[in-house]
């Protein structure tokens, strides 16, 4: 029986210790609300953090807390510690993430201890739930403060079915790319089959930020990476409908908000609701209030602005500072336009029930949601399908996601003080026919996607996502790889064909970058010492360059994709007889394009020309890289070379010449009975069809292929053939 597993920093249950017992609270709304029917029905568990540090419990306690919550809450509690509570969620996760996202990069603190402890919390995590993952179970991982998660799930379940959702926005790249952990947040994201944002705009910052990071395209919003395809996609998320527009009894609200029902019956009401925090924009709102009461004079004594503030981190001194300004605003407001019987800013520095909230929506003819920058904003969402009667109206700023789908609202720039108090003026003098034509359409794209809705549609997504093959041949790691080894021990003369770039090292901005390092030089010196193996480097370089990094070794190296061959004896062979007559009229048309697209480059080989665009603007360069294609095409169809495409790179050589032809060099006339051939991309193709059938021939990689076998990645690789040499893994 497969089940489901959520991971989230934090439990639908917190857990609190009174003098003599552990008190168990189940969170309501969001999150908690949409998985509810999957977590309480089906087979399945919630791994988080339970909201007690470790270091405040004492012998016994864990073992009690994790088999009362395991058995009556289905969850698997992880505890953390103060340090790194600390460390992991106020630092790297609060202090990094969070400003960086919502586009306070100068907010953001970049701190090796911060990131140290966010990477051993996501392994914490995964060593926590990888006692409870079975084949075919679905993984569900939440949020900024696990993004390394999925492809550590990944690394030791290749066939997991995971997602991640994203509840924060995606910034673009230009904000992304400060992050100095870059590459290992994207990288740990790509673990997942289906990623999830709250909008578009954040999924077209992912995929661009993914291509011009880790040069991955992607198809239809897809992304071919190692051993599976990611889908990356939108969706906004819900909220339980039912329960905001169903009535709600008065009964039940405080004595407080009675009072305040009563005595706000002569004035409009202007809610705003938030938790303390700088990315709310609430300093802002209160400047625009301001003006909305110089701007309009004759809505003093009319109208009036509850302003509820949820206290958050108060220890922090930016969020100190932050509330002392809000208070500093809220005195200037009052002082200037406040009377003896009418103060225009109510300041609630607290938390209300939830019905009490619900009775604040209800009897507030604006919501002014104004965050400079917000992952969805689900109150907007709420006060919307609260005002049953269709005429509370929302004045929403631009920078929310919600604004995404509630375009019925007032929409505003949540900078632009003059455009919020007109924004508040007209949600404050809508006719009530024109208020109840937006609300109601509104109103039924909220009912219908609902939260539940929400986590249905994620679910099904993943599931087909998951069942997609990107490979088309067997993916091999180390520990499938036992047939090869097994074969290569049991034979008595080999020969292995190495591509370089790729396949021995990883991709590099420029081709000179892409030196062997002392591992790699190791793995082939070693394999090289046995008198049976015949070790080949076969590769597109120029035989100057390959030679300057790999001549002193004992080795057979084939340059030029064929076209030169070096046995260990160190002379080289030309294998066809080529000429550069042409070189003149191609290298015109390549530097015409290279200045046209910056970050390209022209590498000059002995008998080909090859321009690389690896640096280039994404963007821009599918556009120009098939233009420039056709065109040398076309110049080139009568005559006898070609144009080879490889990773990032246009290469214009002669046409006979291919990594097939090159390795018919050492396969002639001679008996091996274990024949290794690897590569990375198309220019490998031509020699995995030129081995005989009986060869081991691995694409390193996702996509079509000639080759028996496929791998993840170039380390990959260097494990296995460390295994081959008899390289003991540190």
């Amino acid at each position: 029986m497969s089940k489901l597993i959520f991971v989230s920093n934090r439990l639908p249950v917190t857990v609190k210790k009174n003098e003599t017992e552990f008190e168990y609270h189940k969170s309501i709304g969001g999150l908690a609300t949409g998985l509810k029917s999957y977590h309480e029905q089906g087979d399945s568990i919630w791994a988080g953090w339970p909201g007690i540090s470790q270091d405040q419990l004492q012998d016994g306690d864990e073992r009690e807390l994790e088999q009362e919550l395991r058995e009556n809450y289905n969850c698997l509690p992880i505890f953390l510690s103060d340090e790194e509570i600390d460390q992991y969620y106020h630092g790297f996760c609060n202090d990094t993430i969070w400003p960086l996202f919502h586009y306070f990069n100068t907010t953001a603190n970049y701190r090796v201890e911060t990131w140290e402890a966010y990477k051993q919390v996501n392994q914490k995590f995964f060593d926590a739930i990888d006692p409870v993952i079975e084949p075919n179970d679905t993984i569900w991982i939440h949020d900024y403060q696990l993004m390394l998660l999925p492809q550590m799930i990944r690394e030791k379940y290749p066939d997991a079915r995971i997602g991640f959702f994203l509840h924060i926005p995606f910034p673009s790249f230009e904000i992304y790319r400060l992050l100095i952990w870059r590459e290992e947040i994207l990288r740990g994201l790509l673990g997942a089959n289906l990623i999830g944002f709250h909008t578009y705009d954040y999924v077209r910052h992912f995929l661009s930020t993914v291509r011009r990071i880790l040069g991955k395209e992607n198809s239809m919003n897809k992304i071919q990476y190692e051993s599976h395809s990611v889908r990356v996609d939108a969706f906004p998320m819900g909220i339980d409908y039912d329960y905001f527009s169903k009535s709600h009894d008065r009964d039940n609200l405080s004595d407080e908000l009675n009072g305040f029902i009563e005595s706000t019956k002569q004035v409009q009401n202007i809610l705003s609701i938030d938790r303390l925090d700088y990315t709310k924009g609430i300093p802002e709102r209160i400047r625009a209030f301001k003006q909305f009461l110089a701007n309009y004079p004759e809505y003093r004594e009319k109208v009036r602005l509850n302003l509820i503030v949820a206290p958050s981190r108060v220890e922090v001194e930016t969020y100190d500072s932050l509330k002392r300004e809000i208070e500093k605003l809220v005195s200037e407001v009052n002082g200037r336009f406040g009377t003896v019987n009418w103060m225009p800013v109510w300041f609630f520095f607290r938390t209300f029930s939830q019905d009490d909230l619900i009775a604040f929506y209800r009897h507030s003819d604006v919501l002014l949601v104004t965050p400079l920058r917000d992952g969805m904003n689900l109150v907007a969402k709420e006060y919307v399908a609260s005002r049953t009667d269709y005429k509370g109206m929302l004045v929403l700023s631009e920078t929310a996601g919600a604004a995404s789908e509630l375009g019925e609202a007032v929409i505003v720039n949540a900078n632009d003080y003059g455009k919020i108090a007109q924004g508040l003026k007209t949600a404050l003098d809508m006719p009530d026919h024109e208020k109840i034509e937006r609300n109601k359409m509104i109103h039924r794209r909220l009912s219908r996607y609902n939260v539940k809705f929400w986590a249905d549609e994620f679910l099904n997504a993943l599931q087909d996502t998951a069942v997609e093959p990107v490979q088309t041949k067997p993916l091999l790691d180390l520990a499938d790889s036992s047939a090869i080894i097994k074969a290569y021990h049991g034979s008595e003369r080999r020969v292995l064909f190495l591509d370089y770039d790729g396949t021995l090292v990883g991709f590099k901005p420029t081709p000179d970058q892409a030196k062997p390092d002392e591992e790699l030089r190791r793995i082939l010196a070693e394999l090289a010492k046995d008198p049976n193996n015949t070790v080949v480097v076969i590769t597109g370089r120029d035989r100057g360059v390959i030679e300057k990094w790999l001549g002193d070794l004992n080795i057979v190296l084939i340059a030029s994709h064929g076209l030169w061959l070096r046995r260990t004896d160190g002379e080289w062979i030309k294998t066809v007889n080529v000429d550069n007559d042409w070189k003149d009229s191609i290298r015109h048309i390549l530097e015409m394009y290279t200045d046209r697209m910056p970050g390209s480059l022209i590498e000059e080989k002995e008998y080909s020309l090859a321009w690389h665009y690896r640096q280039c603007e994404p963007d821009v360069i599918t556009l120009k890289r098939d233009e420039l294609r056709e065109a040398l095409i076309s110049i080139t169809q009568s005559m006898t070379i070609g144009v080879l495409e490889g990773n990032k790179v246009l290469e214009v050589k002669d046409s006979r010449i291919n990594k097939g032809h090159g390795a018919h060099q050492l396969l002639n006339g001679e008996t091996y009975d274990f024949i290794l051939g690897v590569g990375d991309d198309h220019t490998d193709e031509d020699l995995f069809t030129a081995l005989p059938k009986e060869a081991y021939s691995i694409k390193i990689g996702p996509g079509a292929t000639a080759a028996n076998y496929q791998m993840k990645s170039f380390k990959e690789m260097r494990k296995l053939l460390k295994k081959l040499a008899g390289i003991k893994e540190n």
